[in-house]
C-alpha cells in the first residue's frame, strides 16, 4: 500500500454539493503528482503539477461518472483513463458512465491528444482522483456508523464493517461525503491487487459507432446550420489577389462567397496555427453539394510570392545539406576522423523519406457560432486549449467567452494538431452572422499542407579487424525540422560517436506526423544497423546486444545523457526474438528491428514474401515494454495499427510537387496500404514489469520500416534506401 499526499491547493480540488439527490462530485488536477513513498513515509507533494485534469461524480444511486479531460483520437483513451480512476475508487466498471470532459482552462490543464502522453502522465493524479474519493466515502460511513475509518473497508460499489455487519452503497454517502475536507494522505492500492487495470475493457463508445450516433465533427448539426468551404492557393509560394464569383453567387443555395483574412497582421497565434494559410476563399451555401458545385465557378487569381518547390528541388536541397559542414555537432564521443582512418572496413550509406499527408479518415471540419456576446465551436481537435486562444484574439472577444467543445476524431495522427481549420470556421461565421459548419473536401486536406516532413539521413560505420563496431556517424537533415535524435542508441555503446544536423527551410508547411522524426529515423537507422552487422559476419540480434552490453556494463560518457534504458532495450529484442524462434533456423526472409521513443521500448520480427516488388508480410511479432498495460485489448489494437500503418507509409506513399502544387490529391493517386497487403497476423507481446504506464500510439510504428526493409533485403538481395519501398524495381533473372 502507498500513502500519498493530497493537500495541493485550493485549485487542486473542488467540491460541490449542487447535485440533485445530494450527489458527490470531486474535481481535481492531474497535474498533481501523487509519487509518494511506502506507508512509513510519506512523500510531500511535488510543487510542479501533473499534466491532466477530469471530474469524478459520485450519485446518491451508486452510478459513478468519469469525466474523460484528452482528446479522443481513437487511442481509447476515453476508456483507458476512467479505468485507473475506477481501479482506484473500486467500484464495479458497469456501474460507471464516461464523458467527455468540456474544455475547462480554470481547472484543467493539456487538454492535448499528442506524443503518447496522456496516460504517462495523467497516472498517478487519475489514481490519486479515485483514491480520494474512495477514502472521502470511508470517511463518511465511519462518521455515519461511530467507527473508526480503519476498520471501513470497500468492495465494487460498497462500503463495509464487518463487526457490526453494517454496509452502505456508495451512493447512500455520497452526500455526507461531498461535506467532508478533502483528506491530507490517501492509500494507493498495490499494483497486485488490480482488478481493472491490466484486463480487458471495451471501447465505452463502441455501440454508439456501431450504430452510427452522432459522436464525430460531421455528426454536427444545428438547425439553421450554413454549410462552408474553402479555396487555397494552388501552390505553395502563392497568394491570392482577385476573383470573379458573381456566378458562384447565382447558383441555387449559396449565400456569399468572399475572402477570409484568417490570420491578419497582429493576432497574436499559437504554435498550433501553424500550417494555417493566411488569405482563403470561402463559400457559404445550404448545402456540401452545393458549396463544392460553386467552388468550380469561382475563378481566383494567384500570384508568385515564394519559391515554387518541386520535388527534385527539395531532393537537391536536403543533398546539398547533408554535404554542407555544421557549425556545431549535435553529439560527439571520442575522435570519429581517427577512427575511421584506422577502420578495417567503412560503410556508408544514405537513406530519404519523402512528403507524407496524414489523410485521417475524417475530413477537417469544425462548427462555429459567433455572435457578439458568445462564439460557440465544436469539432474535432487535438489542441482544444490552444484553439481557444487564438479564436478569442482573433475575434478580439475575452477567452471566457468562447466555448470550444470537442467531438470524438476519426483519426489524427497529428494533423488535428494544427487548429487553422477552426480559426478558418469562427471568421466565417462571424462574417454569416450565422452557425456554420465548415468542411475540407479530401482535396482541400491534401493539397493543403501540414505534411510529414521530406528527410534525408547518412550513416557512416566503423570496424575494426574483429569485427567489432569502432566508429559511428550519424547527419540528418528534415525539412523544416531536425531529423537526428543525438542522444538515442548507439549514443553511448560505440566509443567514437558523432551526431549532426541540418534543417532545411521551406515554404511547404510540415508538421508532427505519427511519433515525428523517429517515424523515419528509426527504420533507416535499423536497416543501416542490420548492414552493418552483415559486414562485421555477426548475427543482427547479437550485433545489436552486444552494443546494448557494451552501454550497461561500460557506456561512453556519461550515462545519464542517454536517452534510453539500455536494459529494457535488450529485453523486448530478446523477447521479440524468443517469441518469433529467430534462432530456430527459419529466418530467410526475416527481419528484425528494434527502437526507442515516446518512453517505450519496441522491437520487431518480420516474416514475408515478395510478389514482384511488393512486400506480402506473412507474420509480425512484436514485444513492447510500455510499462503497465491499462487496457491489454486496446493495447494491442494499438500497436496493429502502427505496424499497418508503418509497413503501409514506408512501402506506398508519397507526395510529390511540380512548381509547388501538390501532385497527390486524392487516394486514386496517393497511394495507401489495402487490407489485402497488411500483415497475414500480428502478435504482440508485452513486458510485466510493474514500471508506470508509459507511450504506446506511436512507438510500434517507427521500427517497422526497418524490420520490413531487412526482411525485403533476405528475400531479394537488395537493400532498401529510399521510402516508399515500391519505387525499386524488382530484381529480374
Amino acid at each position: 500500500m502507498t500513502l500519498v499526499k493530497t493537500s495541493i491547493g485550493r485549485r487542486s480540488f473542488i467540491r460541490t454539493t449542487g447535485l440533485a439527490g445530494g450527489g458527490l462530485v470531486l474535481g481535481f488536477s492531474w497535474l498533481a503528482s501523487c509519487k509518494g513513498k511506502t506507508e512509513a513515509q510519506v512523500m510531500q507533494m511535488p510543487k510542479e503539477w501533473f499534466d491532466i485534469n477530469g471530474f469524478l461524480k459520485v450519485g446518491e444511486n451508486g452510478l459513478v461518472t468519469i469525466m474523460s479531460p484528452n482528446p479522443e483520437i481513437g487511442q481509447n483513451i476515453k476508456t483507458a483513463m476512467p479505468m485507473i480512476v475506477a481501479e482506484e475508487l473500486d467500484i464495479d466498471w458497469n456501474n460507471v458512465l464516461v464523458e467527455q470532459a468540456p474544455l475547462n482552462t480554470a481547472i484543467f490543464t493539456r487538454q492535448l491528444a499528442g506524443g503518447s502522453q496522456s496516460i504517462r502522465q495523467g497516472w498517478e493524479g487519475l489514481r490519486m482522483a479515485g483514491a480520494t474519493a474512495r477514502h472521502m466515502l470511508k470517511t463518511a460511513a465511519a462518521e455515519a456508523w461511530q467507527v473508526p475509518i480503519d476498520e471501513i473497508t470497500t468492495s465494487p460499489g460498497m462500503l463495509h464493517h464487518e463487526a457490526s455487519g453494517k454496509q452502505a452503497g456508495y451512493g447512500d454517502m455520497a452526500s455526507a461525503a461531498s461535506q467532508l475536507d478533502i483528506p491530507e494522505e490517501v492509500e494507493l492500492k498495490d499494483n497486485d491487487t488490480f482488478s481493472i487495470v491490466g484486463t480487458d475493457r471495451k471501447n465505452v463508445d463502441g455501440p454508439k459507432i456501431v450504430t452510427g450516433k452522432p459522436l464525430f465533427g460531421l455528426d454536427v448539426y444545428e438547425e439553421g446550420m450554413l454549410t462552408a468551404m474553402i479555396i487555397h492557393p494552388p501552390a505553395f509560394g502563392m497568394t491570392f489577389t482577385s476573383m470573379d464569383a458573381d456566378a458562384a453567387k447565382a447558383m441555387p443555395g449559396i449565400k456569399d462567397v468572399f475572402l477570409v483574412d484568417v490570420y491578419p497582421e497582429g493576432v497574436e497565434k499559437q504554435w498550433s496555427d501553424g500550417g494555417g494559410i493566411p488569405q482563403l476563399v470561402a463559400i457559404v451555401g445550404e448545402s456540401t453539394w452545393q458549396c463544392i458545385q460553386a467552388k468550380k465557378a469561382v475563378k481566383v487569381q494567384w500570384e508568385k510570392s515564394g519559391t515554387l518547390e518541386d520535388s527534385d528541388y527539395h531532393e537537391a536541397a536536403l543533398t546539398e545539406m547533408l554535404d554542407t559542414p555544421v557549425e556545431a555537432p549535435a553529439r560527439a564521443d571520442g575522435d570519429v576522423a581517427a577512427a575511421f582512418k584506422k577502420a578495417a572496413k567503412v560503410i556508408e550509406r544514405t537513406y530519404s523519406a519523402p512528403f507524407l499527408a496524414h489523410n485521417t479518415m475524417e475530413p477537417m471540419n469544425f462548427y462555429a457560432h459567433v455572435t457578439p456576446d458568445m462564439a460557440v465551436l465544436n469539432g474535432p481537435i487535438q489542441t482544444p486549449e490552444f484553439l481557444e486562444k487564438t479564436v478569442a484574439a482573433r475575434l478580439d472577444m475575452p477567452l471566457e467567452k468562447i466555448d470550444v467543445q470537442m467531438t470524438r476524431m476519426g483519426g489524427g495522427f497529428g494533423r488535428r494538431l494544427y487548429g487553422h481549420f477552426g480559426v478558418e470556421a469562427a471568421v466565417i461565421s462571424q462574417k454569416m452572422n450565422a452557425p456554420i459548419k465548415l468542411v475540407y473536401t479530401r482535396e482541400d486536406d491534401m493539397t493543403q499542407g501540414t505534411y510529414r516532413p521530406a528527410y534525408k539521413v547518412r550513416y557512416k560505420a566503423g570496424l575494426d579487424e574483429a569485427g567489432n563496431l569502432i566508429a559511428w556517424h550519424v547527419k540528418g537533415v528534415g525539412t523544416n525540422d531536425d531529423l537526428i535524435f543525438e542522444n538515442r542508441f548507439p549514443a553511448g555503446a560505440v566509443d567514437n560517436y558523432l551526431a549532426e544536423k541540418h534543417n532545411l527551410t521551406s515554404n511547404v508547411t510540415t508538421g508532427a506526423w505519427r511519433a515525428p522524426r523517429s517515424n523515419f529515423i528509426a527504420g533507416a537507422e535499423q536497416s543501416f544497423m542490420d548492414e552493418v552487422a552483415e559486414a562485421s559476419g555477426k548475427d543482427p540480434i547479437d550485433f545489436r546486444l552486444e552494443l546494448f552490453d557494451r552501454a550497461m556494463t561500460n557506456p561512453v560518457g556519461d550515462p545519464e545523457k542517454n536517452d534510453y534504458d539500455p536494459a529494457r532495450y535488450a529485453g523486448v529484442l530478446k523477447l521479440a526474438r524468443e517469441k518469433s524462434g529467430w534462432d530456430g533456423g527459419t529466418n530467410k526472409n526475416r527481419g528484425v528491428s528494434a527502437y526507442y521513443c515516446h518512453n517505450s521500448y519496441v522491437a520487431q520480427v518480420l516474416d514475408l514474401t515478395m510478389d514482384g516488388n511488393k512486400p506480402m508480410v506473412d507474420k509480425v511479432w512484436c514485444a513492447v515494454d510500455c510499462g503497465i498495460v491499462i487496457n491489454p485489448i486496446s493495447a494491442k489494437n494499438q500497436v496493429e495499427g502502427g505496424i499497418v500503418d508503418g509497413i503501409g507509409h514506408a512501402t506506398y506513399s508519397q507526395l510529390t510537387f511540380v512548381d509547388g502544387v501538390p501532385q497527390q490529391k486524392n487516394y486514386d493517386t496517393y497511394q495507401l496500404i489495402r487490407g489485402a497487403e497488411a500483415p497475414k497476423e500480428v502478435e504482440t507481446f508485452f513486458v510485466d514489469n510493474g514500471i508506470d504506464p508509459t507511450g504506446l500510439g506511436e512507438p510500434s510504428l517507427p521500427p517497422i520500416s526497418g524490420a520490413l526493409a531487412n526482411a525485403m533485403y533476405k528475400a531479394t538481395g537488395r537493400r532498401y534506401y529510399q521510402q516508399p519501398y515500391i519505387l525499386q524495381k524488382p530484381i529480374v533473372g
